[in-house]
């Protein structure tokens, strides 16, 4: 079985989201032991116009760009980062949103796409995560990703050349397409076996669901 996600790795509710799925996974695979389910994480931008270079302390933080997209008061976007921090603590994640800076995320993806090639999707996924939400760091600094890349076990000469040219651009771009071909035009949205479409950061049961009936449709 094949699972695509489609998420940004700045998007709160997709960090959720992989939690509540890997619990259901847990659960599935301990049920079904001879069923091999494979992940393959999508890249999705929410902001395509983010500056992707570099940063400078006038970067806009969340809370602000919540209050410019939704009309919000800069309090009420504060106040729901908090509670956003508190659904994360839940989960056993941190989120320091007083820190988070919008920032362009494609080359985030183009360094994801890397190490799925090199068999590191999820540690460097779980890393870019953290470098956003928990130390605050921006994810369009080429510093920043290669750290990342090569703390993750990436050969150092391949990050090397990623951030320094434009290779796995057209692979984060047709993931983008491959999302608008399907309808997704929010993150994270999970596609079961090409077959069946989850979206949002569902409980864990919804998760289970899926995953039968996907392998149930698998087996008709």
């Amino acid at each position: 079985m094949r699972i695509d996600i489609w998420s940004d790795v700045v998007c709160p509710f997709c960090w959720i989201g992989k939690r509540h799925l890997e619990a259901a996974l847990e659960a599935f695979r301990a049920e079904h032991p001879d069923t091999a389910v494979d992940v393959a994480w999508r890249a999705f931008e929410l902001d395509p116009a983010a500056p992707r270079h570099g940063g400078s302390g006038d970067d806009e933080s969340g809370a602000q760009m919540l209050s410019r997209k939704y009309g919000m008061t800069l309090a009420e976007a504060e106040a729901t980062q908090e509670r956003m921090a508190e659904r994360f603590r839940e989960l056993g994640l941190e989120f320091d949103w007083r820190s988070a800076r919008i920032s362009s995320t494609f080359d985030a993806h183009r360094l994801a796409a890397l190490a799925a090639d090199h068999g590191k999707a999820d540690e460097v996924d779980e890393a870019l995560r953290r470098a956003y939400f928990t130390d605050g760091e921006r994810l369009s600094d080429p510093e920043v990703l290669g750290r990342i890349g090569v703390g993750a076990g990436l050969p150092a000469d391949a990050v090397d050349r990623l951030l320094s040219g434009d290779g796995y651009g057209d692979r984060v771009r047709e993931d983008v397409d491959a999302a608008r071909g399907i309808g997704v035009n929010g993150v994270p949205s999970f596609v079961f076996d090409g077959r069946l479409a989850v979206s949002g950061a569902q409980p864990v049961e919804v998760f289970g669901q899926a995953l039968e009936q996907a392998l149930a449709a698998r087996q008709a």
